[in-house]
């Protein structure tokens, strides 16, 4: 079964594309999501090889014998330039997960980053296993992506919305008491919503309070939670679980209404729920509540390096952008009480 992306390539590219997607998935381990918009901009990038050959050819071959050593800076370059969507069924100005980009505007600086990091990496890959003379996208440059933060919680907001969902947990309906968990271990651990899905139930550390983690990469590591997120936890075992359980049922800590493991656009759903049950808080995804944690951590004292290892950044550069929320939180109180502000 081959690649999605490889109709349409010549055999040598649609090769080196599987090849770079079984690289990924099963050498990097990087998530399904990953994997996709890697590929889907390598397959746009190899398209616009093929029709920028086949367009300067006069032969019948036209660019059915293009390989990678045709592949050089000023191609990527030129993919880069016109938006980087040439692969087959995939429309300009559509991102490789299918959104439209609005308006058909210039591709975001983000997604321009994103499909320059992409090709570098297949490139660099490329040339390793000797699939590629040289590596075109190594000097392939590419807008500095803006890093923005989505809308956080206040405290006092994330605690309301946590009041709400034990409020509804405690007439013990099952579903209710999972909602109520779902928030308070987001909200306790900063977990990504696929990594709280992706928890079993023998993940969990009652004595050490600790849930054992799955990340990006498959890396694996240990995050803490509180007293609310233990009796959450507690109560969901002894009187939620139990009546959702059905044959067949996953080891999954987390179940949805029929036994299965959770669906992330379930709890993404809960999330929203619990925000919009809040008046004046922003509507927020479980990311946004992801963003809140590290948020409260810093303005708690949290040293940076420990809240770097709870959410599993890989660089301590990506944890730093919640100090600018916090400095923007000291400003707003500092203009308000400081009588030189």
């Amino acid at each position: 079964m081959g690649t999605a992306g490889t109709e349409g390539l010549p055999a040598a590219l649609a090769r080196a594309l599987e090849q770079f997607t079984a690289h990924l998935r099963y050498e990097r381990g990087l998530s399904e999501h990953t994997v996709r918009a890697y590929t889907g901009d390598v397959s746009a990038a190899l398209h616009h090889l093929v029709t920028r050959i086949a367009a300067r050819r006069s032969d019948a071959a036209g660019g059915s014998g293009v390989t990678l050593v045709d592949l050089d800076l000023a191609a990527l370059r030129s993919w880069l330039a016109q938006g980087g969507a040439e692969e087959p069924g995939r429309r300009r100005g559509e991102s490789t997960d299918g959104r439209r980009d609005a308006g058909r505007r210039p591709a975001r600086r983000t997604t321009v980053a994103r499909r320059a990091a992409s090709v570098r990496a297949f490139t660099a890959w490329a040339v390793r296993t000797g699939h590629a003379p040289t590596d075109a996208g190594a000097r392939l440059a590419s807008p500095r992506a803006h890093r923005t933060l989505p809308s956080v919680l206040r405290a006092d907001q994330a605690a309301a919305a946590l009041d709400n969902a034990a409020r509804g947990a405690a007439e013990r309906d099952p579903i209710a008491l999972r909602d109520h968990l779902l928030l308070e271990l987001l909200y306790a651990t900063g977990v990504r919503v696929s990594e709280l899905c992706g928890l079993d139930v023998d993940d969990v550390d009652d004595a050490r309070r600790t849930l054992r983690v799955l990340g990006k990469g498959a890396k694996e590591r240990t995050v803490v939670f509180g007293a609310p997120a233990a009796a959450a936890l507690d109560a969901w075992r002894t009187d939620g679980r139990p009546h959702l359980v059905v044959a067949g049922s996953p080891p999954a800590l987390l179940l949805g209404a029929r036994g299965g493991r959770l669906d992330p656009r379930i709890a993404r759903a809960v999330v929203h729920d619990a925000a919009g049950s809040v008046p004046g808080a922003p509507d927020i995804a479980p990311h946004g509540l992801r963003h809140s944690a590290a948020t409260h951590l810093l303005e708690g004292g949290a040293d940076l390096r420990s809240v770097q290892e709870l959410l599993g950044h890989a660089s301590p550069a990506t944890t730093q952008l919640y100090t600018h929320v916090t400095a923007d939180r000291l400003r707003a109180v500092h203009d308000a009480a400081h009588p030189r502000a």
